[in-house]
């Protein structure tokens, strides 16, 4: 039975991950700050923070693959994304290198791409982070590359992850939609956005243990479609009268970044910067080299996600951490453009 390392396997992404290396017949050792919220079989908990693992050395001896997940996300708005996404990584890498793992599986960011200059996005594009999120995606990676003659690395992209469970920003959505509120999107909403569902990002992880050398892998959805086309899919599931409508693209970026500087809505600018913009993957790379694909299209996760979130309304409240991924979230000024599109509703 091989043996792996998930950082980070108490939140949103990582506890899904460690519950697919259990059922693939992996022993699963999770390191993170929190404790899990599920106990499973073949799987041991180890209370660390990878900014300091002077104390889980001994973690990472006789281990197989590294699933490195750890991350400040946008939604943290944090003012070091650095200390965490990046010198948390050096410690996590170096340790795996001192120890002789085989594997390091890297959970990257499509932030590392910024606002691209054509879509499908293939590995071979040059990235160009448009914030600080993104560049210590990046940072991270160009640091994981100058270990690959010690140990197999692989680096996964994904683009915006959804999933049973998936809250974070998507809460206000979904709030809006089970009340019946219009949603709206940027001009015509006929970019196009790609998405990816969690099991699917597990098993593209999963499927990149095997790599050898340095790799890069984008993932996504492999049936996806424009902004406007998902979220009419969405409403048509719930309902509950919401519609898609559009607003003005200068000034809704306009303000929404003016808050987010200001702290007063839970975007970031990130959120802010590719909402109305075409971003999707081409993922030929992965399907060719691991015979990936993808089991989610973009209406199928968005709709499973919804799905969960009205069916378990309080399941958050029952978890023992809550990662940012999965906790609902303070509307802030959006609150206020919620009544504005809906008041002559």
């Amino acid at each position: 039975m091989k043996k792996a390392i998930v950082t980070g396997g108490s939140g949103y992404f990582g506890s899904l991950l460690c519950k697919q290396l259990v059922e693939s017949d992996w022993e699963v050792n999770n390191i993170d700050i929190n404790p899990p919220n599920e106990v499973l079989k073949n799987y041991n908990f180890i209370k660390g923070d990878i900014n300091d693992l002077s104390k889980n050395e001994d973690s990472f001896s006789d281990i197989d693959a590294v699933f490195h997940n750890v991350a400040l996300v946008p939604i943290t708005k944090s003012k070091n994304y650095e200390k965490t996404n990046l010198y948390g990584t050096k410690n996590t890498i170096e340790l795996a290198v001192k120890n002789k793992v085989k594997s390091f599986i890297y959970t990257s960011s499509s932030a590392i791409y910024g606002v691209p200059k054509h879509n499908p996005v293939s590995e071979h594009d040059i990235p160009s982070p448009a914030e600080t999120y993104g560049k210590s995606k990046l940072d991270a990676e160009f640091l994981l590359s100058t270990y690959s003659k010690d140990i197999n690395i692989s680096i996964v992209r994904p683009r915006t992850i959804l999933g049973h469970g998936r809250l974070g920003i998507f809460q206000i959505l979904f709030d809006w939609i089970e009340k019946g509120w219009n949603i709206p999107v940027l001009g015509s909403g006929d970019n196009i956005y790609q998405f990816i569902h969690a099991d699917d990002l597990a098993s593209a992880c999963i499927s990149a243990e095997k790599s050898n050398g340095l790799n890069f892998y984008n993932v996504g959805a492999q049936e996806y479609c424009t902004m406007r086309e998902t979220l009419e899919a969405l409403c048509a599931y719930a309902k509950t009268g919401s519609k898609v409508i559009s607003v003005p693209s200068s000034t809704f970026e306009f303000l929404m970044n003016i808050s987010s500087k200001l702290k007063l809505s839970p975007l970031g600018p990130y959120h802010s910067l590719m909402y109305g913009r075409s971003l999707y993957f081409d993922t030929a790379k992965i399907t060719n080299e691991l015979n990936w694909k993808s089991n989610y299209s973009n209406k199928k996760a968005i709709i499973d996600s919804y799905r969960h979130y009205v069916n378990s309304p309080n399941s958050y409240l029952e978890k023992k951490n809550i990662s940012p991924h999965s906790s609902p979230m303070k509307q802030g000024i959006l609150k206020l453009l919620g009544y504005s599109l809906n008041f002559f509703k």
